[in-house]
């Protein structure tokens, strides 16, 4: 079975975002209540708080970035782009959801866990190395993998089924041949990249798969994609260790898109990528939440992703 450790803190609900964005803090509390009601929760391992420092953000962002960031939120906060509002306690928000992957890779590399769940805000898959975008101000799952590169990992596979392609991740890892980037997204749709001829460039050409999927795509399209590409290109890279940019607003309630999956997909997929990560990577995952804002579907979600991680 594997220990699955996890993830969250009250502070996240502190990112005030207002009622009326749709990444709000009514996620996480929703999310909460519905894991608190699962009978696995109790197996669930709580992982301990950790700060990241300045340094340790600028392992993939600028950091006069980092310090325009926290400078921006403690003094007056507002919007940072179009998409992107911060409030006072934002920076510290940010601070603790990426410390939160340091720990968790920590941990991992450790032996103490095999996998951790973190539900995190805000997210971070738009972010890029000088700019904040769509919800996102620093690259949760990007700032990790290079972290643990530091540590001396190879082959880092980083899989994102938002429903949103990964633009700021994709950056992050257009030229490097050791991480894997795969996306599956509604395309064309925000933020406007992901398309199927974008794999890389230089020496990282090919280790970026794009699965650009038309609106109103449901699970037979999605499980046909998976099967056909997602799966056999995880198991040619044989990770090391696997990342996963868990956004459920591909969901068919999800307000924000029009793609048609059901929540049985995402336990499909979960449970069927830790298949691999049992064969190549020594069952090794991290999950960190990105999209889903239709409440109820969210918390379905991530009970299920939960429930398949914890199995």
């Amino acid at each position: 079975m594997g220990k699955t450790a996890y993830f969250t803190d009250d502070l996240f609900l502190e990112h005030n975002t207002g009622d009326r964005h749709p990444e709000n803090y009514r996620r996480l509390v929703a999310i909460r209540e519905a894991l608190e009601r699962q009978d696995f929760f109790g197996r669930l391992l709580p992982l301990s708080r950790r700060v990241a420092t300045a340094e340790e953000i600028a392992l993939n962002h600028d950091p006069q970035y980092v310090d325009q960031v926290a400078d921006f939120c403690r003094t007056r906060g507002g919007l940072l782009d179009a998409d992107t509002v911060v409030s006072t306690k934002s920076y510290d928000a940010a601070a603790l959801s990426v410390g939160a992957g340091l720990e968790a890779a920590d941990r991992i590399l450790a032996g103490e866990v095999d996998r951790a769940l973190l539900l995190l805000r805000p997210p971070g898959h738009h972010s890029l190395r000088t700019r904040a975008m769509g919800f996102c101000l620093f690259n949760n799952i990007a700032i990790t993998a290079r972290y643990l590169q530091s540590r001396g990992l190879d082959r880092i596979a980083i899989l994102d089924w938002d429903v949103h392609h990964g633009n700021g991740t994709e950056a992050s890892f257009y030229s490097d041949p050791e991480v894997l980037f795969i996306s599956t997204h509604q395309y064309p749709f925000y933020p406007g990249t992901g398309a199927a001829t974008d794999r890389g460039e230089g020496a990282g050409l090919g280790t970026t798969l794009n699965i650009p999927m038309a609106g109103g795509s449901d699970d037979a399209d999605y499980r046909s994609a998976f099967e056909n590409q997602v799966f056999p290109a995880l198991q040619e890279f044989r990770p090391s260790v696997l990342l996963i940019s868990a956004g459920f607003d591909a969901h068919r309630r999800d307000p924000l898109a029009s793609i048609n999956l059901t929540t049985e997909f995402f336990e499909w997929a979960t449970a069927r990528v830790l298949e691999i990560a049992r064969e190549h990577s020594a069952g090794r995952v991290i999950s960190f939440l990105e999209g889903g804002y239709d409440l109820s579907a969210l918390a379905e979600c991530v009970s299920a992703h939960a429930a398949a991680l914890s199995a």
